[in-house]
């Protein structure tokens, strides 16, 4: 099986706040999305993912959030275009100082959350966050058969890089199954099934029994997600040995 890029949500500590095992999981990964300081982060925390992707040749890309600190950029927002597009790029602008710094490029763009999803629903918000990704001329990563590929793709043309979600669920309309709180541990062997037919057949099987269609250029793996790093080297070992 050829290789697949694996992606994980890294940099999220911030102050003496620790959120995730980043030290544990950057060596493991291919690409990480660093939060850029609004839903979590901090300029040192930046430095710092930063400078671990780069001894790992990792590649980083920004995660981009809601300004929503307390509620971990989870929590929709009512924004103008206008607004949604300067925040990203306010973001972006902070994490590609300090991949300047260590020459290195920013890969691509992969909102957080709320964000994340009102793109995914929103044409609206989606059109925000492609005028934001265009400034930087970079990759950006979503869901099939979503407001996603509709405006990022199509509408826009942009690199769309299809992401696959390898610890969350997916409900009967094809939506991600996410989280209010803390996210709980999930089945390595379910992760790492459900993966591979991803990337077989772009299908994974939601909670109503059926059948959704999925892209899979890359697969996500929460670093918050209490098993990560475990599901990550089981699912590197399954792609390797296929």
């Amino acid at each position: 099986m050829k290789s697949i890029d694996i992606n994980s949500d890294c940099g999220e500590s911030f102050g003496n706040w620790r959120m995730g095992t980043d030290a544990d999981i950057i060596p493991e990964i291919t690409t990480a999305n660093v939060a850029c300081g609004f839903h979590a982060s901090d300029p040192n925390h930046l430095k710092q993912t930063v400078e671990l992707a780069k001894k790992n040749n990792v590649k980083v890309g920004a995660h981009p959030s809601f300004p929503d600190l307390q509620g971990f950029g989870r929590r929709e927002m009512k924004l103008s275009s206008s607004e949604l597009k300067n925040i990203i790029m306010y973001q972006v602008g902070a994490l590609k100082a300090f991949l300047d710094e260590q020459d290195m490029p920013l890969n691509h763009i992969k909102p957080h959350g709320a964000l994340y999803m009102m793109a995914a629903n929103d044409e609206e918000v989606a059109r925000a966050v492609a005028d934001a990704v265009a400034v930087f001329n970079v990759s950006i990563f979503g869901m099939v058969n979503t407001c996603h590929e509709k405006v990022y793709k199509y509408e826009r043309g942009l690199d769309f890089v299809a992401e696959f979600y390898a610890d969350l669920d997916y409900d009967e309309e094809g939506k991600l199954i996410i989280s209010k709180g803390q996210n709980k541990s999930y089945d390595p062997q379910l992760a790492i099934d459900r993966s591979l037919r991803a990337i077989k057949e772009k299908k994974v099987r939601n909670t109503g029994g059926g059948d959704t269609i999925v892209g899979c250029d890359t697969i996500c793996v929460h670093s918050d997600t209490p098993n990560a790093i475990e599901i990550i080297t089981s699912l590197n070992k399954a792609i390797k040995s296929k």
